[in-house]
C-alpha cells in the first residue's frame, strides 16, 4: 500500500481517525487545538474524500483557522444518504441574535478591527431591545437573551471568555452560516423581523 492509500485509510492511519472523529463532534479550531488544527491541514484531502462517502462536506477556511462538517446537498431523484449530522434547527429569536451578531463582526472587519470580536451580554440585550414592544418586562427579557446566548455557545458561534460569564468572543465561523448574499438583504429581513416582533392588534 502506497502513502497516499495510508494516508486515505483510517484503519492504518490513526491521525485520519482523529481528525474525523472531531470533525463529527463539531468545529476543529487552530486556537484552541493548535495539534489537531495542523494534522487536519496535512490530511485536508484524505478527510475531504473520507467523509464525501458518509454524505459530508468539509468546510475548511484556513485564513479564519476553522473547519467543520455539513451534510452534502442531496438530489430529490436516487437513495438519499441518510444523515449523520443531525440539520441546525435555529428558532426565530436565536437566528435574529445570529445575523446581528454577524453585522456586528462585518463591522468590525470594516473597521480593521482585531481579528477577535469580543461582545458584552449587556451589548446583546439592547441590540434584541430594538425588536420588542416598548415596555417589555426587563427581566423576562434578559432571562430570554441568556437563553438565546447559551444556545449560540453550544452550538459554537460564541463563547464565554475565562473569568467573565458577561463577555463572549464571536467564533469567525458565523461567516460561514450568514454569507455575504445574507448580509447584502440585511436591512429588509431587519424590517421583516421587526414587523414579525411586533405585537398584534389586541395583545398585550
Amino acid at each position: 500500500m502506497n502513502d497516499l492509500e495510508t494516508q486515505a485509510n483510517p484503519q492504518r492511519n490513526p491521525q485520519l481517525s482523529a481528525v474525523v472523529v472531531v470533525l463529527c463532534k463539531g468545529v476543529v479550531d487552530r486556537e484552541h487545538d493548535s495539534k489537531l488544527w495542523q494534522q487536519l491541514l496535512n490530511l485536508q484531502l484524505a478527510v475531504a474524500e473520507y467523509v464525501e462517502v458518509l454524505g459530508l462536506t468539509l468546510i475548511l477556511d484556513e485564513a479564519e483557522g476553522y473547519a467543520f462538517l455539513r451534510a452534502c446537498e442531496q438530489d430529490d431523484e436516487g437513495d438519499k444518504i441518510p444523515r449523520l449530522i443531525a440539520r441546525r434547527q435555529l428558532s426565530f429569536h436565536v437566528s435574529l441574535l445570529l445575523a446581528l451578531l454577524r453585522e456586528r463582526m462585518a463591522e468590525s472587519d470594516a473597521l480593521g478591527g482585531e481579528a477577535r470580536v469580543m461582545v458584552a451580554r449587556d451589548e446583546i440585550v439592547e441590540m434584541i431591545r430594538v425588536f420588542l414592544p416598548e415596555g417589555s418586562n426587563e427581566v423576562r427579557l434578559i432571562d430570554q437573551v441568556d437563553g438565546y446566548i447559551n444556545q449560540m455557545v453550544k452550538m459554537g458561534f460564541a463563547r464565554a471568555l475565562k473569568g467573565s460569564e458577561k463577555m463572549f468572543e464571536l467564533h469567525r465561523m458565523i461567516k460561514s452560516f450568514v454569507d455575504a448574499q445574507w448580509l447584502a438583504e440585511f436591512d429588509q429581513r431587519l424590517a421583516e423581523y421587526r414587523q414579525l416582533l411586533e405585537p398584534k392588534a389586541g395583545e398585550t
